[in-house]
């Protein structure tokens, strides 16, 4: 028997990178999909090998619509992955931040309580918690949000606890550390690294000291499924990762590798400094995993091939190019 046989799934932001990844993995396990994405910056063409087997609609969580969708669908499960997630850019847009990731996290809770929802998973971030105080970092580690984009995710992560204790929606939050892997919808550092060296062998680069703990998009699809099943992880908060950190010059070097690019080298580019940088992250998930059984499967080096490949085949570009 698969782990969701028959049951309906809705993904918010399901037609985006990691939404796109976890729909076609919960297909696998025979859900019933419905995707709601309002293609801002995901794409229908992430669902093309799925199509013909889910439900999508081009919806805002933010519009009513939304609201009686979920009353129509009879949800079993849903997950919330809409969002605006891309860092600069809320520099530049704080309130459309505070919009879609706090005041829409709250409409999904609410619409799920009044649809009937069994459960609903909050895609949190590892950002909240800001630069690691402590190594590897647990969910207990204090919250220092350093970025608008982080501050509308800690306020989602308040919300949710809140309603869960003073309304009983049973939502689960995925404190989610870096994800990687093919169809990135923003200049991450991944597809920023391998975009500058599909054209030349001289980086420009930010902070090449930071350090950030890179999980597969299909391991971390997979680690939210198995999550969602689990009653008891209803009120709670879990960190999904690797346990394992590499700074931007070794993910550098990597690519490089992988890539076959030689004599390398890294040229700093102020523009690419953040007004507040996070140093480093670097995930405890022994939580997760003691209440899933989940752990990465895929290495550092073996999804950066993964990712290489894909780029080569996509004709040396990404998404947003």
């Amino acid at each position: 028997m698969s782990l969701y046989d028959g049951a309906n799934v809705v993904v918010t932001g399901g037609a985006g990178f990691i939404g796109s990844a976890l729909v076609r993995e919960l297909v696998k396990e025979n859900a019933h999909v419905t995707v709601v994405d309002n293609l801002f910056s995901g794409k229908k063409e992430f669902l093309a090998e799925v199509m013909g087997s889910i439900d999508f609609h081009e919806t805002d969580i933010l519009s009513p619509e939304f609201e009686k969708l979920l009353q129509r669908l009879g949800a079993d499960y849903v997950f919330n992955l809409a969002a605006l997630p891309y860092i600069p850019d809320s520099y530049l847009n704080p309130r459309s931040f505070f919009d879609v990731n706090s005041m829409g996290c709250l409409k999904v809770l609410l619409a799920c309580k009044e649809a009937g929802v069994e459960r609903v998973m909050q895609y949190s971030t590892s950002e909240v918690y800001g630069t690691a105080q402590r190594t590897p970092m647990d969910e207990h580690h204090p919250l220092n949000p350093l970025s608008t984009y982080a501050v509308s995710k800690v306020a989602a992560d308040r919300l949710c606890y809140t309603l869960h204790y003073e309304g009983e929606v049973p939502v689960i939050i995925l404190r989610q550390f870096n994800v990687f892997g093919p169809r990135e919808t923003h200049p991450y550092i991944i597809p920023e690294i391998i975009s500058q060296l599909s054209r030349t062998s001289s980086l420009r680069l930010g902070n090449v000291n930071a350090r950030r703990d890179l999980t597969y998009v299909e391991d971390a699809a997979r680690a939210a499924m198995l999550l969602m099943l689990q009653k008891n992880a209803v009120g709670q908060v879990f960190n999904s990762g690797t346990g394992i950190d590499h700074s931007v010059r070794e993910m550098a070097e990597q690519i490089a590798s992988a890539m076959g690019v030689e004599n390398m080298r890294i040229q700093l580019d102020e523009s690419r400094l953040r007004p507040l940088d996070v140093e480093r992250l670097q995930a405890n998930y022994f939580k997760l995993a003691q209440m899933t059984g989940w752990h990465p499967k895929t290495s550092f080096e073996h999804g950066i091939r993964k990712t290489v490949e894909w780029f080569n085949d996509n004709g040396k570009k990404w998404p947003w190019q």
